[in-house]
């Protein structure tokens, strides 16, 4: 079998102008990789090959970091003379590319849910002082093989812009069709030439056409500079009006109308669909709605994105009618609850003691217990609810981190609940 330094080569997975992805194999972790091979001609070319070790130098400082749920890893990097690779995480789906054309465009709340996850990986990533500069749907990964539910991820960082641009920005990256008009002119850059660019996948998902589209770089760049694009919904009739001014916004030509930032750009995303949430039922929740629902909770303040990624993908949503009994007194719990939507009551012998509103957990002494932990109260439906529901054996799949902040979070609600049966005491 072939390999490269360590790694043994299965098969060729894609190739570009400057490399070829082969799927191999870590013999010591034995899990399967995508390794990107830079062209030999390439690296010696004596015009560009300086700039192509550039890119792949640029990958290689991100080995390690930028561990985000919608991010691709890097694992491994080389970079000699004669020799560029790039170690990553493998993944199965396939880019946005092909759902990029009028005939096979995702459905409006899937492409939602991918430009909102985007926000949310692109904004970690401005954490770590570091902006792409190339986003675009060939950049954008599906898992799984079900394009239209799943995760994505964000790849190739070759272009970004890591720490000052001073000292890292090479000018003649990028596709022209997605740049801002700050980038086409090559004037420095931050954040918002992302935000920009994510605009434009954003149009081209929901319509399956490029905003501009000239006949040849520099008659794109022109209309880039100083054209104004159609709305989505001159392409498509059921993109709603919302969804015409995000997109508008984030690819405004003048930076102090564009989103200042991700969480903006992200915020009017969910704010587009929440009206919609209390009607439709769980199963057509969708994954970005999930997670801004769990980070309105204040129970969830402490959680990075990544950990409340990890929940939502535990998590089972589900609703209930007014009158049925969630938890039962005296039975063994094996998993804890979220209330998104409705009123609860808590019971005790037929007494009332508490009522219980969004946002608030419950059953979770089937986590913090004992093995065997018994349910202390019942648990009943006042009005027509809306649940999360978590099971102690998937809590258990949760990484370290994400398991001390529920455990932390447990502590504060039962710390509140005890000094609210302490005033009600004194007050008795």
């Amino acid at each position: 079998m072939e390999k490269i330094g360590k790694y043994e080569l299965l098969r060729e997975i894609g190739h570009g102008a400057t490399s070829t992805v082969y799927l191999g194999i870590d013999p010591f972790t034995q899990r399967e990789v995508a390794i990107k091979v830079a062209f030999p001609g390439i690296l010696r070319d004596p015009k560009r090959g300086q700039l192509y070790k550039h890119l792949f130098l640029n990958e290689a400082a991100l080995v390690g970091k930028l561990l985000h749920p919608h991010i691709v890893q890097t694992y491994d990097a080389v970079v000699e003379e004669q020799l560029c690779y790039i170690v990553m995480e493998y993944v199965t789906g396939g880019t946005l590319e092909k759902h990029s054309t009028p005939d096979k465009l995702l459905p409006i709340e899937r492409v939602v849910e991918i430009i909102f996850k985007c926000t949310r990986a692109l904004d970690f990533a401005v954490q770590s002082d570091i902006i792409h500069r190339d986003i675009k749907p060939a950049n954008i990964l599906l898992v799984g093989s079900n394009p239209k539910a799943g995760d994505i991820k964000i790849s190739d960082f070759g272009a970004a812009i890591i720490g000052s641009p001073d000292r890292t920005l090479v000018l003649g990256v990028g596709s022209p069709a997605y740049m801002s008009p700050q980038q086409v002119k090559e004037l420095n850059l931050d954040h918002r030439t992302d935000i920009y660019s994510l605009g434009v996948v954003m149009y081209q998902l929901l319509t399956g056409h490029l905003p501009f589209q000239g006949r040849n770089s520099y008659d794109m760049i022109y209309q880039i500079i100083n054209s104004e694009p159609r709305k989505p919904s001159f392409w498509r009739s059921d993109i709603p009006p919302s969804l015409d001014t995000i997109v508008l916004r984030a690819m405004n030509k003048k930076l102090n109308k564009r989103y200042r930032n991700w969480r903006e750009f992200g915020s009017d995303l969910a704010k587009a669909f929440s009206d919609r949430r209390s009607t439709l039922p769980a199963n057509k929740i969708t994954d970005f709605e999930k997670f801004d629902t769990l980070r309105s909770f204040p129970f969830f303040k402490d959680f990075s994105d990544a950990e409340i990624w990890e929940v939502v993908r535990i998590s089972e949503w589900g609703g209930k009618p007014a009158g049925v009994t969630i938890i039962h007194d005296g039975q063994v719990g094996d998993s804890f609850y979220f209330l998104v939507a409705g009123e609860l009551k808590v019971l005790k012998n037929g007494s009332m003691l508490d009522i219980l509103t969004p946002g608030e957990c419950f059953g979770e002494m089937a986590v913090i217990g004992k093995s065997s932990s018994k349910r202390g109260a019942d648990i009943v439906t006042l009005t027509d609810t809306r649940l999360v529901k978590i099971a102690e054996t998937d809590f258990k799949t949760t990484s370290e981190v994400c398991r001390m902040h529920f455990y932390q979070a447990f502590l504060s609600v039962l710390s509140e609940r005890l000094s609210a049966v302490n005033t009600r005491l004194v007050t008795f």
